[in-house]
């Protein structure tokens, strides 16, 4: 059973990997997850660049198709396709760091953030335009460096 914090750290690979595929920091985060996930078994490794090349080219068709009719609204699909390889991912990380003993687990979790960090450092700066379809009440989170806004009405 994992802690809150390593349950935590998977969501964020499953978001991490998300966000990057078909970004400038795709192919690094995709060599170095599949590395960590392939601990060592270059076969293992193989068959995870399959998956995250998968990962990348649903992702990718979906958001070809990401515009409803009147061209500014996101289809339901795409945001079905971000959310089921988000848990996917999330899930194998989960997988991955249960069946790991505690001091493996740790060097595992921080290689997770190294590659987080990484990807993130990779992003563009804060005001890009981002697309996020909300089904029922939803938390909405920003912040800049040491500031954290939390908000749970509808304002911007």
């Amino acid at each position: 059973m994992l802690d809150e914090a390593m349950v935590a750290l998977a969501a964020s690979v499953g978001s991490g990997v998300v966000q990057a595929a078909g970004t400038d920091a795709w192919q690094a985060m995709r060599n170095r997850l599949a590395r960590v996930f392939g601990r060592g078994d270059r076969q293992q490794e193989a068959v995870q660049l399959e998956r995250l090349d998968r990962t990348a080219a649903e992702l990718t068709a979906a958001g070809q198709d990401a515009d409803g009719p009147d061209g500014d609204e996101p289809a339901a699909n795409g945001s079905e396709e971000r959310a089921r390889h988000g848990a996917a991912w999330r899930t194998r990380t989960e997988d991955l760091l249960e069946r790991l003993d505690p001091d493996e687990r740790a060097a595992v979790a921080a290689e997770f953030r190294a590659l987080l960090d990484a990807a993130a450092a990779a992003r563009p700066a804060a005001g890009g335009i981002t697309r996020n379809t909300y089904f029922g009440p939803t938390a909405v989170q920003s912040g800049d460096g040491n500031v954290q806004v939390n908000r749970f009405d509808s304002r911007p």
